[in-house]
């Protein structure tokens, strides 16, 4: 009898944790939608994680309205419990924001290329996890965020962006 019960709490307890997963992957959802619905955020500049109905998002947005209508909209999501911002807002060198419009065909390109270059280091480097590390890149200003494990991560990150060709300045967000 003791067993039976103790492999009944077994299965409980597994079956709590699978639910729990399902339901995170069922507010990861409905966040991302949200966030694709709406027409002051770009869903492609937000990572949305959830553990434990606890939303975490990512990423770098181009203004402050669009990062507070991310947060509004993950905060009003059903099951969520809370919502940790780790989003950064760009920023250009000599004024305020730097959207898309006010720069020419070669930044853009030149951008890109940075971020790649960036991103690709990232990736190649043991010691940081380049997957949970988003690079966005502005006037050769390069953004970082994401999570990483520690210390020695967050240095290497930084320099090796740092150490790119054509990076004027690198910013890091880390969770």
């Amino acid at each position: 009898m003791r067993k039976a019960g103790s492999l009944l709490i077994l299965a409980g307890a597994f079956a709590c944790l699978v639910l729990a997963c399902q339901s995170d992957a069922v507010i990861t959802t409905t966040v991302k939608t949200k966030l694709a619905a709406d027409s002051h955020v770009k869903a492609s500049e937000i990572n949305v994680d959830t553990r434990n109905a606890v939303v975490t998002l990512t990423g770098n947005v181009d203004s402050q309205e669009a990062k507070s209508r991310a947060i509004q909209l993950a905060r009003d999501t059903k099951g969520v419990r809370e919502v940790k911002d780790m989003i950064a807002v760009r920023t250009g060198p000599e004024t305020g924001n730097a959207p898309d419009g006010d720069r020419m065909l070669g930044q853009r390109i030149d951008d890109a290329t940075i971020t790649m270059k960036v991103k690709s280091k990232l990736l190649d480097d043991p010691t940081v996890k380049g997957l949970k590390i988003d690079v966005d890149t502005r006037d050769g200003v390069v953004y970082l965020t994401g999570t990483v494990s520690g210390n020695e991560e967050r240095r290497q990150a930084v320099e090796l962006a740092r150490k790119t060709e054509g990076v004027r300045d690198v910013q890091a967000n880390w969770m």
